[in-house]
């Protein structure tokens, strides 16, 4: 379980030998819950960093 403060821009994802699963609760807070980022390309998320 991981807690992410508000405003914090993160990411997450699975690895090509490591899965993941995500299930998140949120609050919602006047009116808005998270906000989406931007999607991440197949070279994006393979690169090394």
């Amino acid at each position: 379980m991981v807690w992410i403060p508000r405003g914090e821009k993160h990411w997450h994802g699975a690895t090509p030998t490591t899965a993941m699963t995500h299930i998140a609760i949120q609050e919602k807070l006047d009116c808005n819950t998270a906000g989406w980022m931007e999607e991440v390309s197949d070279e994006q998320y393979q690169a090394q960093s």
